[in-house]
């Protein structure tokens, strides 16, 4: 009967040993997911993370079949030795759920700060778009407005230069119809008789007229000089 209890003690033993390596090493596989996860957990995390929930189950069934044996053991010698192994597989399970629960925690912080900063970055390049979009319109605004301000340019300078030109065409209009009347009067005169003496004495004594007025400025202005 001993013997059997052995055996089993010692197979057990084994397996959770063995079953601890196996967690270690899964360990080290979940905790590659910790620096960079993906937006939603990938097919190699689940894997990972239920083959570390299912070994932990075996490792804990295994931990209670010793528990089991040793409550069976009537050695008190190998007793206490099997008790301080017992102690220490209990208290490495332990642990290692500790840092199941841990790592299972980290991830998801992990992958909530990265969703976090993706949903940040997301907002800013929308922010930039869209600030690139307004920019653009304001200055095809801007540009709408100059064409409009210099087509009114445009506008009143053509609307100045009509008026020059037809005022232009009224100047002409008058002078076309003054040199008219001169002629007619000229024409008219000429018709009637004796005007042309009448003129030519008129512009004789217009010139005699101011003879005589030159005449007596320049003596006045000798006098002045003569009594000075």
């Amino acid at each position: 009967m001993a013997t059997s209890t052995s055996s089993s003690w010692g197979q057990l033993r084994q397996q959770a040993r063995a079953l601890e390596s196996q967690t270690d090493n899964l360990f080290h596989t979940y905790s590659s997911f910790v620096s960079s996860p993906a937006a939603k957990p990938s097919e190699a995390e689940l894997q990972t993370e239920s083959q570390l929930q299912e070994i932990l189950q075996k490792r804990e069934t295994v931990v209670s079949s010793l528990s089991r044996l040793l409550n069976s053991e009537t050695t008190l010698t190998s007793s206490a030795t099997r008790l301080q192994n017992l102690s220490l597989h209990r208290s490495t399970l332990s642990d290692h759920r500790r840092e199941f629960v841990r790592l299972k925690g980290t991830i998801s912080e992990s992958r909530s700060r990265t969703h976090l900063l993706s949903s940040v970055r997301d907002d800013i390049n929308a922010f930039r778009s869209a600030s690139r979009i307004e920019e653009g319109r304001s200055e095809a605004d801007y540009m709408l407005d100059e064409r409009d301000r210099i087509d009114n340019s445009h506008n009143v300078a053509d609307s100045v230069l009509s008026q020059a030109y037809a005022i232009q065409s009224d100047f002409m209009d008058q002078r076309q119809l003054l040199g008219n009347i001169n002629r007619r009067i000229v024409h008219s005169a000429s018709q009637i008789p004796g005007i042309n003496t009448i003129i030519a004495k008129i512009n004789t004594r217009k010139k005699r007229d101011s003879v005589i007025l030159a005449g007596l400025i320049a003596a006045c202005f000798l006098m002045m000089l003569w009594f000075r």
